[in-house]
């Protein structure tokens, strides 16, 4: 072998050598940096900028469960940065991410405040020292899901009652079919568990309306004069049928802004309402007043009172406060809920006073508007039409012997 082939086989090996140090020496290099990453408690880069990005509560602890980040909503839950996590539950939670090395999810209960919250929490290691935590709030998308399956259930409840009414009393015209008067009977009540039917299906679509997320369409500025007169004349055969007067009262021109039929609804379900829980010869009152910006519309009866344990569910769907004098009336239960969610979708509020035996009032509160002004040629108008009236009137009595 000469001296040139010494000289390659020499240079070869100086490579192969040196790249396996080269090797050796990063491959301890990085075994370092991940020992010391493995026993370091420092945060990775950019989580705490992710921290204070997040809408979610969300928490960084150690393995001694010491919170050493966090997100801002995390203080509402007690959580900040240099305490313990005061949660058993999530304590819990944490240790069981950790032994399974794979991210844990768990529904808890926990504490907003003095306030008991449904959240879902998430814990799920980041470092072999860290564990993230995030927490979700679902109080009201369960609260939701549950008004939902309450409703359905009740609903499906409510209409089997008219659905089989209307059933047998049809079974019953046909087996009388040979009897007119049998038939007339069974066909005027059959008559009217319809239009029962129809109008809980009707209530039951109006208070879906209201609870959903869309906006009232028909908003401009709505007098409450008229409002409560179309309610106070849409209600005036039930009052004379049940021999009650009804008297209007309090301020005039007062405007709200909203849709005038929802509100002309809400006001014409509290007159109802008035109506059929009062004594025959009772009066209903329809007062109005404006105070500070606020429009209040009160609706007072007579009749037989609520009492104080039952006030607070009267705003119930399907609630009733007197199941028998409902059922003889075709009550749904659902007039009040109408009221509540009507008003709360103009901002306003209902309250309730009542007694037993002393009777009821229902006052609606509403941010008011300001009237708008009288235009000019209406006002002359109005006083041409009178002036032409009186001068009629005063030919009339001069022809008259």
């Amino acid at each position: 072998m000469d001296s040139t082939q010494v000289t390659l086989v020499a240079l070869v090996v100086g490579v192969v050598t040196g790249g396996a140090l080269a090797a050796l020496v990063l491959v301890a290099l990085r075994a370092r940096d991940h020992a010391r990453m493995e026993a370091s408690f420092e945060l990775p880069d950019g989580t705490r900028s992710v921290l204070q990005g997040m809408d979610d509560v969300a928490v960084v602890v150690d393995t001694s469960l010491l919170i050493v980040a966090a997100s801002s909503p995390a203080e509402l839950f007690g959580m900040q940065v240099g305490q313990d996590l005061p949660s058993d539950d999530l304590r819990l939670l944490v240790r069981a991410a950790r032994r399974a090395e794979h991210p844990e999810s768990e529904n808890l209960r926990l504490r907003r405040g003095i306030e008991p919250r449904l959240v879902t929490a998430r814990a799920s290691a980041i470092t072999a020292r860290l564990t993230l935590i995030v927490i979700r709030d679902i109080t009201e998308r369960e609260r939701v899901e549950e008004m939902r399956r309450d409703f359905v259930a009740n609903t499906s409840h409510e209409l089997k009652t008219p659905v089989g009414a209307v059933t047998l009393l049809a079974e019953a015209i046909e087996s009388a079919a040979d009897d007119p008067d049998q038939v007339r009977h069974f066909a005027s009540r059959l008559i009217a568990e319809a239009g029962r039917l129809g109008q809980l299906t009707s209530r039951i679509m109006n208070l879906s309306r209201l609870q959903s997320a869309d906006d009232l369409t028909e908003l401009r500025d709505v007098s409450i004069d008229e409002v409560v007169a179309a309610a106070i004349e849409s209600q005036s055969l039930a009052a004379q049928s049940a021999e009650i007067t009804i008297t209007r009262a309090g301020s005039r021109r007062a405007y709200v802004r909203g849709d005038v039929q929802v509100l002309t609804d809400a006001v014409a379900n509290l007159v109802a309402n008035a109506i059929a829980y009062s004594p025959a010869g009772a009066q209903v009152g329809v007062g109005v007043k404006v105070v500070d910006g606020v429009v209040s519309i009160a609706v007072t009866d007579h009749g037989i009172g609520i009492p104080e344990d039952e006030q607070r569910r009267v705003f119930e769907r399907f609630y009733r406060a007197d199941q028998a004098r409902s059922r003889r009336t075709g009550g749904t239960g659902l007039g009040l809920s109408i009221v509540k969610h009507a008003v709360q979708r103009h901002g306003g509020e209902i309250e309730l006073w009542s007694r037993p035996g002393r009777g009821s009032t229902f006052t609606v509160r509403l941010p008011a508007v300001d009237p708008p002004p009288d235009l000019p040629g209406k006002k002359r108008r109005v006083a041409k039409k009178k002036k032409k009236a009186a001068k009629a009137a005063a030919v009339n009595r001069e022809k008259t012997p």
